[in-house]
């Protein structure tokens, strides 16, 4: 089994969601869907009900800072006690587009890490740009999750660690001017890190210009396993272990 441990394969991502689950689970790849705001929160519960191989990641994302409400909080506080939840997510700050509102897009990750915290889940945190601000709130917090897409640095991953986090390893690992994701990757242990899709965004490079799905997991592998000079067989036990123990799987 491997295990997509970030994606966004439901309808309003992409016309040909349900074909893709069931493309991963003939191939035994079990995903895990992350919604973001209500709406994604509802289809992700939806198909984690009807497939056996997804697994549901509810939050609410940076972009939503300035129009998630109390109500927005209370039902996602509902939403959370569903079985196939197994995570809070996916949540965080961005400072890439804009950092005018920073304070509101910590509020909310604040809250988010408060209602994992309430239903004793892992966080999938994304952060662009907003490193240290992540790493300041995080250390805060009794929480462990992981770090979707990371790009900080070898030595700041090495700090998430010791807070309790994964690292998340996608698409960007294998791009030819990518080289800082593959150094990064050289100086953390594999018993730390998760492979992830981000479906259907961040294809890897042997499938540029096309939507990501799960089945690309294997060129994640691949390179992972060629610059960590380990078996392709190797990463897929162990990142499929650390998902199963983070995740609870």
């Amino acid at each position: 089994m491997i295990i997509d441990t970030h994606c966004h394969i439901y309808y309003s991502e992409m016309d040909n969601a349900e074909e893709i689950i069931r493309q991963a689970a003939e191939n035994d790849i079990c995903i895990i869907l992350n919604g973001t705001d209500p709406s994604s929160n509802r289809e992700v519960l939806e198909l984690s009900a009807k497939y056996e191989n997804v697994y549901a990641a509810l939050g609410y994302f940076y972009s939503f800072a300035d129009e998630i409400t109390d109500e927005d909080i209370s039902l996602l506080d509902s939403q959370l006690t569903n079985d196939k939840v197994i995570a809070v997510g996916e949540i965080g700050i961005d400072y890439y587009h804009t950092k005018d509102n920073a304070d509101k897009q910590k509020e909310l990750f604040e809250k988010m890490i408060g209602l994992a915290q309430k239903h004793d889940l892992p966080v999938i945190v994304h952060s662009r740009k907003a490193i240290q601000d992540t790493f300041d709130i995080l250390k805060k917090h009794d929480v462990v999750g992981s770090l979707h897409c990371y790009q900080g640095s070898g030595e700041m991953a090495r700090e998430f660690i010791k807070l309790g986090f994964y690292i998340g390893i996608g698409g960007p690992v294998t791009h030819k001017n990518n080289k800082k994701i593959r150094k990064m990757l050289k100086k953390i242990d594999i018993n730390h890190i998760l492979v992830e899709t981000d479906s259907p965004y961040l294809t890897p490079e042997e499938k540029r210009g096309e939507k990501n799905t799960s089945l690309n997991l294997k060129y994640i592998i691949r390179k992972i396993a060629e610059e960590l000079d380990i078996e392709e067989d190797k990463v897929i036990e162990i990142t499929t272990d650390n998902a199963k123990r983070l995740f609870n799987i």
